[in-house]
């Protein structure tokens, strides 16, 4: 099955470490990041892991659900996981689903036989409020996750959702944005007053959700 951008996340119901889920009654009104690994006890996860549960604060400040997945064993991830703390210095604190039986690696097409014919790659899935896909990244098995990067992502989602913007090459937040296409001239300048004009079709303005400096 191939997902695209925009598509209806699949639902799915698994064990995990922390129990039966089901995911979009586990998600609920939230955004979720589903993250696959190889394989436990494999190195460069074992690094990811720990990246992610340091990282454990800026997800839930953006009201990220954070839920990771192999094809192993719940008791394999649960030994797996007192590594990650120790070698970390974290521990891990989102679910780890067991994909034993692959049903969820392949509802989500995270097996590519041309890397491996049993293990997932490096996917990212995010997934909006709505249970739409938002975002997907496919990283190689010897490539570790930039998750700084993917919180950034999730940052842009946030605010092109909220307002009629979208975020140019490099973004950081609170830098300026782009006057969204659909937005004609006389509603950008009601918008955003302030915004400036390079080209026709570029137009930059502060960042909607940052309150103007005073004068």
């Amino acid at each position: 099955m191939s997902l695209h951008l925009g598509d209806t996340a699949p639902d799915f119901a698994v064990e995990s470490t922390r129990g039966p889920i089901r995911f979009h009654e586990w998600l609920g009104d939230s955004w979720g990041m589903l993250f696959s690994h190889p394989a436990d006890f494999t190195p460069v996860c074992t690094t990811e892991l720990g990246a992610v549960a340091r990282l454990g604060p800026e997800f839930r400040a953006r009201g990220v659900k954070v839920i990771g997945l192999s094809v192993d064993s719940v008791e394999s991830h649960l030994r797996w996981e007192g590594d990650v703390g120790e070698t970390q210095g974290t521990p891990v604190d989102f679910p780890m689903i067991a994909d034993v039986d692959r049903t969820v690696s392949e509802l989500y097409d995270m097996i590519h036989p041309g890397a491996s014919a049993t293990s997932t790659v490096r996917t990212v899935f995010v997934v909006g409020p709505d249970k739409t896909i938002r975002l997907i990244l496919t990283y190689p098995m010897s490539t570790g996750r930039n998750f700084a990067e993917i919180l950034r992502a999730i940052d842009s989602l946030q605010l092109t959702d909220a307002y009629p913007v979208a975020t140019p090459a490099d973004w950081q937040p609170g830098e300026d944005v782009i006057v969204g296409l659909g937005v004609d001239e006389e509603d950008a300048a009601r918008l955003f007053p302030h915004h400036r004009v390079v080209k026709p079709y570029l137009r930059l303005t502060g960042s909607p959700d940052r309150a103007p400096a005073s004068a």
